[in-house]
């Protein structure tokens, strides 16, 4: 993605800042809503495409704005489905997004920034360290060349369903970290004029930052998942630092708070460790723990990458796990990570994604 610095990236652009944008160039407001639903139609990539525009005002826009893109990302696809793809900023950064297809929807996961600050002791993003937060472009960009590989890839997917149906803002990165960037790219995204993505089939994960998730709550009805991993605080700083900052008890208020206002449940997610937070103590203490809090459970294996220095139990004692929580009445998922052989699955994304299948990567 080059991008030009003298022009306005027009993809960085809520509906109201194009309003705002066209009225500055001395056009009438609906320019500006114009302008949004031409940028994210498939296949436009210059204003002169943009039919009921007066020539002038096309004219004017190629010299003052542009459309950023995402151009030939470089793909990586797993022996389950999953695909990973490595967008390349402008400053040469790279970060990746992982595409789930299923037989009835196809999910993505978004990074939000280069990196990661949050240090949490079991992610490989988080090793990476914090470069920087990425644009509103960037991150919307990640879903429409998306949906460009998967429409000239429609025949290898796996179900009927050939469009992106659902976002999780899982990838790189800690979503509301990047606060403002993120709500100015859900309004994008959730726009009828711009992608027309329904709100309840996004989710914003978080590691547990107690005011923006506050906000975000206010300000959104997307919803929520909490990167929770432990039922003690003693446990869950070990593994993520961010505790220190923010203990279960104020998370668990802002959980509360969220789920009541918005009447939606939140999904916390929880990765067992081997020998660390996996025992039925464990289990019978988080259920213990959320039981005031409206919510399902996501059960996680640990993802063993890199250096990490954790193991992943056995699959008996998540199911061993799971039972404990569902006898006390939570409704409670085993996620199976897709994309392992490809680091693709969850705390394994770190920027390194390989060139070895990209002339394009082809669903098997």
């Amino acid at each position: 993605m080059t991008l030009d610095r003298q022009k306005t990236d027009l993809k960085n652009l809520t509906q109201d800042e194009l309003v705002e944008y066209a009225v500055s160039l001395g056009q009438p407001a609906f320019r500006g809503r114009q302008l949004l639903a031409w940028l994210y139609r498939p296949g436009i990539t210059a204003f002169n495409q943009m039919t009921d525009l007066a020539k002038e005002f096309r004219a004017v826009l190629a010299e003052q704005a542009f459309m950023s893109s995402f151009a030939e990302p470089v793909t990586e696809v797993s022996a389950d489905g999953a695909v990973k793809f490595g967008f390349q900023l402008e400053d040469g950064l790279m970060i990746e997004s992982v595409l789930i297809p299923e037989e009835d929807r196809n999910t993505l996961c978004v990074s939000s920034q280069a990196g990661c600050a949050m240090k949490c002791r079991f992610c490989l993003t988080g090793q990476m360290g914090f470069r920087r937060n990425l644009s509103r472009a960037e991150i919307v960009n990640q879903i429409c060349a998306t949906q460009d590989w998967m429409r000239a890839n429609a025949g290898h997917l796996p179900g009927p369903e050939k469009n992106l149906t659902n976002l999780v803002f899982m990838g790189m990165g800690e979503p509301l970290a990047n606060f403002d960037n993120l709500l100015a790219a859900l309004s994008i995204l959730t726009e009828q004029r711009g992608l027309d993505f329904s709100a309840r089939r996004i989710t914003v994960s978080t590691c547990g930052l107690v005011p923006q998730m506050l906000e975000l709550g206010q300000k959104t009805t997307v919803n929520l998942a909490v990167s929770l991993h432990a039922a003690d605080n003693e446990t869950r700083s070990q593994l993520m630092p961010v505790n220190d900052r923010w203990p279960i008890e104020e998370l668990l208020t802002a959980c509360k708070n969220y789920s009541n206002k918005k009447r939606q449940r939140i999904m916390f997610e929880y990765t067992l460790f081997a020998g660390i937070n996996d025992s039925d103590a464990d289990a019978r203490k988080l259920a213990a723990l959320l039981r005031e809090v409206p919510c399902k459970i996501n059960l996680l294996s640990m993802n063993e990458g890199g250096d990490l220095p954790y193991t992943s139990p056995p699959f008996e004692r998540l199911l061993r796990f799971q039972q404990i929580l569902m006898d006390a009445h939570y409704t409670v998922f085993i996620r199976k990570s897709r994309g392992a052989d490809i680091s693709a699955a969850c705390g394994l994304l770190a920027g390194k994604t390989s060139n070895r299948l990209s002339q394009p990567g082809v669903l098997e």
